[in-house]
């Protein structure tokens, strides 16, 4: 006897969740530069969330302050995307008809359950939801049952005040470009994962593949090769024959459906080299990470991929066209560098880019000094 789980049956895209260390900062931007207006705050000890709406779309944007730290406190509706450091969006949200079902549904499946279902109620009603982990890098997906629930977001989060004639709110919803929806949210993954995505969401929700291009071959999906680039865009969404689907809203039936599209960059692109792995504290040191960002630059980008900084803010040291690329606090290079090419480890090669500066490095020389000075305390420290 052989026994089927169905795929769980949602109902639509409820919200995406991101996040970051200034909630206020990007809710300004969402508000200033896409007309998002606030819908629901949240704020306790723990953490900070803010709601954003326009249209049908809408944003979650959560800052929590201790780690990961659950309800009370904590954040309502997410869980923090474990020791991950950067800003991002890590959770999309779908509205089901049934949490407790979904979420059994899908444990069953293998998924992982980090936020079992419990309830949130106010005077307006009650919600139930669940939080699972994706096979997509940190992503998580929050399953929400709001049937019973007729407020403007979520039960948790005080509505924001509604000052004078309501002229100035209409005013930002209008907006100079009317976004109305999510289109479709794409997934920029490793090489080698878009079947194993794609066999999980169709297993767990009903996902089915559709075509990007006419060209596209059914197995490799749609490649767009080019001198810098490489990459392979597959897609996926409900199926509308059948019962375990996803439908959005609709105001026109086919226009609100949010697909989704994997990105994967191509096999060919990656040639091996292995790089020099600066010390972690060489992009934390306090007078690096302020050096890094006055550039415009990200410390974590830059220790993803190993790579170095160092300004140039001695005119006398600019000369031609390097000193004519910007203001003195603008001009900096980046290199790397790479492992030895022998065994014998006599030859490397540096890989630099220069934004304005002439030098070559030679602030990296003291700031990767200083780095290994604080790993070797923080290692006596242990010891101790």
């Amino acid at each position: 006897m052989c026994a089927v789980v169905m795929a769980v049956q949602v109902h639509r895209l409820s919200h995406i969740a991101f996040h970051v260390r200034d909630s206020e900062r990007l809710a300004r931007d969402l508000s200033r530069r896409f007309r998002f207006q606030l819908c629901g705050a949240r704020v306790t000890k723990g953490a900070k969330q803010l709601a954003l709406r326009r249209g049908s779309a809408v944003f979650l944007v959560n800052e929590s302050r201790f780690g990961e730290c659950s309800v009370p406190g904590g954040l309502l509706y997410d869980v923090v995307p474990g020791a991950q450091a950067v800003d991002s969006a890590c959770n999309i949200s779908f509205e089901v008809k049934d949490v407790e079902r979904a979420t059994l549904r899908l444990d069953r499946l293998g998924c992982q359950v980090v936020v079992p279902p419990r309830p949130v109620e106010n005077e307006l009603g009650w919600v139930t939801y669940s939080v699972v982990r994706s096979v997509v890098g940190n992503i998580s997906h929050t399953l929400i049952d709001r049937s019973g629930y007729r407020g403007e977001f979520l039960p948790g989060f005080v509505p924001p005040p509604c000052p004078g004639d309501g002229a100035e709110e209409r005013e930002v919803a209008r907006g100079p470009v009317a976004i109305s929806h999510f289109d479709h949210i794409t997934y920029a993954c490793p090489r080698r994962q878009s079947a194993h995505i794609m066999d999980w969401y169709r297993r767990c929700f009903g996902f089915q593949r559709f075509l990007v291009n006419r060209s596209e071959d059914l197995n490799d999906g749609y490649v767009i090769e080019g001198d810098n680039i490489g990459l392979r865009l597959t897609a996926m969404e409900y199926w509308k024959c059948s019962e375990i689907g996803m439908s959005m809203p609709k105001i026109e039936e086919k226009k609100l459906d949010c697909k989704f599209v994997i990105a994967e960059p191509l096999a060919n692109q990656d040639a091996g080299v292995e790089f020099f792995c600066p010390p972690s504290a060489y992009y934390t040191e306090t007078e690096k990470w302020q050096e890094i960002m006055k550039a415009g630059q990200d410390p974590e980008l830059l220790a993803q991929y190993n790579i170095l900084l160092d300004s140039d803010v001695d005119d006398e040291h600019c000369k031609g066209e390097a000193k004519c690329q910007g203001p003195a606090n603008k001009r900096y290079l980046m290199q790397t560098f790479t492992k030895p090419i022998f065994s014998e480890e006599t030859f490397f090669l540096e890989l630099i880019e220069r934004k304005g500066a002439s030098g070559f490095g030679e602030g990296n020389i003291r700031a990767l000094w200083k780095s290994v000075q604080i790993c070797i305390d923080q290692q006596e420290d242990k010891k101790l």
